[in-house]
This record gives structure tokens, sequence and C-alpha cells, in this order.
């Protein structure tokens, strides 16, 4: 992709893009200003846009200039790019640069993608090849049980996870062979609001009282700490400080390796209450010995799938409450601290978010049918004055 910079010597703007797989420098003599900057970036649009379609006219943005008549000549080939790998090698290569900054997880799961995927529809085709239309009808296909062979389509979210591989790889490849980026236009598809199915303050006791004593401790902590599944199986006693009253969430388990946490706003300080110190001591006694807070009984950290269709889903039935995936006991976390008019930063500091924002769009329309303030206070209020 071009783009607008500024001469160091005159202060004025100029172009910067590739044609034909050249790049283009072009002067003007308009200074570095937000609408000077703002009218260029329109201008270099267009330019990119015909690029593109094949229509670009070179002299007529820049007449007089020594590239135009370069580009004029008519007995020159019309090639705009050169030959360029092929898009598995490349995804492969890229593939392999990236893993030093990502988590194990992360490129566990960018080159699942890669592999059951991206190669398959693009492998043997050179990444300067791929159109646009060539990415929108793959990703129609994601969205096709009977193209992808599935029962169910793959969700939005799914989808958008795949075309983000897509996306960073075309990017990368136009930006080093010098081909403008097909991906260019192509938004994300709008992902349903999440599904948050919080337990009541009367289910969380039913669960706790009647939960394989084994496994009460381990439930308790994770309805009143709002800790993510991964954080508590690879929870470790040294991260438990029972003198300042905190669990450091430092680490996070998955796929049975521990990992750094999903981002540096997940490293939090969580504050103990009372329910969670009794639960944490009563574990104390009987794992204390061990490197994990919950573990099995040769000390490794919990199987979250052997813990979820052992324990938690025979439980639900068991008390005949709707099945729900265990994640929902951190949303009940946060509905609950909401419903006890905790500052809502707190919480946010508690959850692991840099921002209440996300408190607020995903709890917030749950604390009206908890604490039964949906507007009745307001009413109260003017009926005493008025």
């Amino acid at each position: 992709m071009g783009n607008i910079r500024v001469r160091k010597e005159t202060g004025n703007l100029f172009f910067d893009f590739r044609y034909r797989n050249k790049r283009c420098r072009e002067q003007t003599a308009l200074p570095d200003t937000p609408k000077n900057r703002k009218k260029l970036e329109l201008i270099l649009e267009k330019i990119e846009a015909e690029i593109t379609l094949g229509c670009f006219d070179y002299a007529a943005y820049f007449p007089g200039s020594p590239i135009a008549e370069l580009c004029n000549k008519p007995n020159q080939e019309q090639s705009s790019v050169s030959a360029t790998p092929l898009f598995e090698e490349f995804a492969l290569t890229w593939l392999g640069e990236m893993k030093i900054q990502w988590r194990k997880s992360h490129y566990h799961t960018v080159k699942n993608t890669l592999d059951c995927h991206l190669i398959p529809a693009f492998g043997k085709v050179e990444v300067s090849k791929i159109t646009k239309a060539d990415i929108l009808s793959f990703r129609s296909s994601l969205a096709d049980p009977e193209k992808r062979k599935r029962i169910k389509p793959l969700s939005n979210s799914r989808i958008n996870h795949i075309m983000t591989a897509v996306r960073m790889i075309m990017n990368e490849a136009a930006d080093r062979f010098g081909f403008t980026t097909p991906y260019r236009g192509i938004k994300s598809l709008r992902i349903p609001r999440s599904n948050v199915e919080p337990f009541t303050m009367d289910e969380v006791k039913m669960i706790i009282d009647n939960v394989r004593k084994d496994f009460k401790n381990y439930y308790t902590v994770r309805f009143f700490t709002g800790m993510r599944t991964g954080e508590i199986d690879g929870l470790k006693w040294k991260y438990v400080d029972f003198d300042k009253l905190l669990i450091l969430v430092r680490e996070t388990i998955i796929n049975g390796e521990t990992e750094y946490t999903k981002n540096d706003g997940s490293q939090r300080d969580i504050q103990i209450t009372r329910i969670v110190l009794d639960a944490l001591k009563n574990q104390y006694k009987v794992t204390g010995e061990s490197e994990y807070v919950f573990s099995t009984r040769n000390g490794c950290p919990l199987n979250h799938n052997n813990v979820t269709k052992r324990v938690w889903y025979p439980l639900l039935r068991h008390l005949g409450l709707r099945k729900r995936r265990p994640y929902q006991t951190r949303h009940t976390t946060a509905t609950l601290w909401l419903a006890s008019g905790e500052n809502p930063e707190w919480i946010a500091r508690q959850m692991g978010h840099t921002t209440t924002e996300m408190l607020f769009r995903v709890y917030s329309r749950f604390v009206p049918n908890i604490t039964r303030q949906d507007g009745s206070a307001f009413e109260n209020l003017l009926e005493k004055n008025f």
C-alpha cells in the first residue's frame, strides 16, 4: 500500500506508491498540513483503485514525470507483477517468522487454520494472482456447511479469525513483492452479542452445596473470583498470597502447557473474600504439597474437558438446571459484583479488563433483573418530591 510522506528538506508532501513492481515517488508543492494530507490520501486511494482495475494512466496524474514517459511507451510489456511464490510456500515462511512473537496456543491455532482452510483453498496459487473475488468466494464457502462438509456452518466469529490470517498473509506478501493487496475493502462479519447466561445466587448456592466434595473448593473459587478456566486450572500455590489476601494471576494453562496470560491486562491481583479464603485453606490441606492449587491425585493440573464432561454437566442435569458452559461462572461473578454495587472500575480490574467498556456492554443489562434498579428508584424519587 502507498503512503503520503513528507520531504524533510522542504517540508512538502509527496506520493510514495508502487506501480508495475516499481517504487514511484512523486513530489508536490503542498506543505505538510492535516488538510493537505487528507486531500492527497483521497487521490492516492483513487490511484491505487485504478492500478488494481488496470486502468491507471500515470501521465494523467503526473504529467511531465519521467516515470510517466517510461510507463506509456507503446512497446513496453504490460506486466504488473513479476513471479511470486505460491501461497503455501509464503504462508509457511510467514508462519515461521511470526512464531517467536505468539503464544504457543495461538501459533497452533493459526497453523491449524492454514492446514485445514487456507492451504487447501489457495496453496497452489501465486500470492500475487489471488484476487479479491477469490477471497470473498472463500469466505462465503466457510459459511456453507455443504461445501465444508460440516453439519453446521462456521460461526461469524470463527470465520473472522480465519480471515484475519488471510488478511495478514496477503498484506505482508503485497508489501514484500510490490503488488496491491486484494484484501482492501473487505470488512469483518458482524458478530452477535455474547451469549451471557449467568447463574443466580440461589443457583450458585445449589451448585456449591451439591457438587462432588472434591470439587466444592474449585467451584467456590470459580464462582467468586471470575477467573478464566485456564487461569484457575493453572493456578499455583506460589501465586496465592494468604497474608495480603490476593490471588496473583500471572499464568494460564492451555493444552496442558503453562503460558503467559491472555494479554497484559489479564495480569492482575484478585482480592480474596472470606468464602474464597476458606475454600483455599481447605484446599491447601488436600493439595498443599502439590505445585497446583487444583490438581489430580498425581499432582498434575486438571484437564478442563474431563472436569466439564464428568463433573459439571452431570451436576447441572442432576439439579435440573439449563446446560451452560463452565465459563458462565465468570459471567456470574461479574453480574453478582455489579448487583452488589461494587465500583465498576474495581470490577474491571478484578476481571482483567483494561477498561469498563466491556463490562457495561456485556453485563450491565443483567443488573436490573438482579437488583430491581430498573427505573423504579427514580420513579420513587419523583413521587416523594412531586
